[in-house]
């Protein structure tokens, strides 16, 4: 996940047009053009937000990509259903529709995930179901709110309503560092549970400045083999085997949902 500020030219006086980061094929990034296409016109229960930051996720990858193959499955067959992608934005509000009545103010600071919307973020605007979209925080930069949603919430439904996550419980992020880990570490703390942070040595004093209890270097310990046994694994890398992960469960340790990064006891 990474937040980009979006650099915008002055628009053509009267223009309709909008600029986006287009995709016609699957494949490398050599495949994204930039190209002129119509300005987007919000639906009653959509805003019109011109887009002032969006992060680059997984998502984002692997929808450019189509991997794994069976996505296309949604993603579109032969070539992208899609045209523009970009799921994390924040921006500012330009126009509502007409059912639209939490969000009356043009000029409002939002952010939002458009995943399950068709993306469009890689653009100058983008309409916006008023459902995925909150208010952006005063002490947040357009760019910090871009960074949050996707990642926030894998995070919060992997150690939530996957992991069932308690207090007391002992924790395990793998890939405490990363976009979904830095989060996860901090939920997982404020819900009153002892969490262990993996992560590369040049980011263990981030890991524990997010309130990790204890961090295992990876690149000199393996969790799986230190005798230690977890409650609830949350791995947001899938670098192990789920073979690997059980062996770092504790006893009656079971599977959740299948497909979830999430190991619960």
């Amino acid at each position: 996940m990474r937040p980009i500020r979006l650099n915008r030219r002055q628009p053509k006086t009267g223009s309709a047009s909008d600029e986006g980061v287009h995709i016609e094929k699957y494949g490398p990034p050599e495949t994204l053009r930039i190209t002129e296409v119509e300005k987007p016109a919000p639906a009653a229960d959509e805003v019109l937000v011109k887009v002032l930051a969006v992060s680059v996720n997984p998502a984002d990858w692997r929808s450019m990509r189509a991997k794994p193959f069976f996505s296309r499955a949604s993603l579109g067959l032969l070539r992208p259903k899609h045209r523009i992608l970009g799921v994390d934005i924040a921006g500012r509000i330009e126009a509502v529709g007409s059912g639209v009545h939490h969000f009356k103010q043009p000029g409002d600071e939002v952010y939002a995930n458009l995943l399950d919307h068709g993306s469009g973020g890689f653009a100058e605007y983008v309409s916006v179901p008023v459902e995925v979209m909150s208010l952006k925080p005063a002490n947040l930069s357009f760019e910090e709110a871009a960074a949050v949603p996707m990642a926030a919430v894998t995070a919060l439904q992997g150690l939530r309503h996957h992991g069932e996550i308690g207090p007391e419980q002992m924790v395990l992020i793998n890939g405490a560092s990363g976009g979904i880990g830095t989060f996860a570490v901090q939920i997982a703390k404020s819900c009153g549970s002892e969490v262990t942070g993996v992560t590369s040595t040049r980011n263990l004093d981030l890991v524990r400045s997010l309130g990790a209890d204890h961090v295992v270097d990876y690149t000199t310990s393996d969790f799986v083999r230190s005798g230690q046994r977890y409650d609830l694994i949350l791995d947001t890398i899938g670098n192990r085997s789920v073979r690997d992960l059980r062996r770092a469960l504790a006893e009656g340790a079971r599977q959740p949902s299948s497909g979830s990064p999430a190991w619960r006891s």
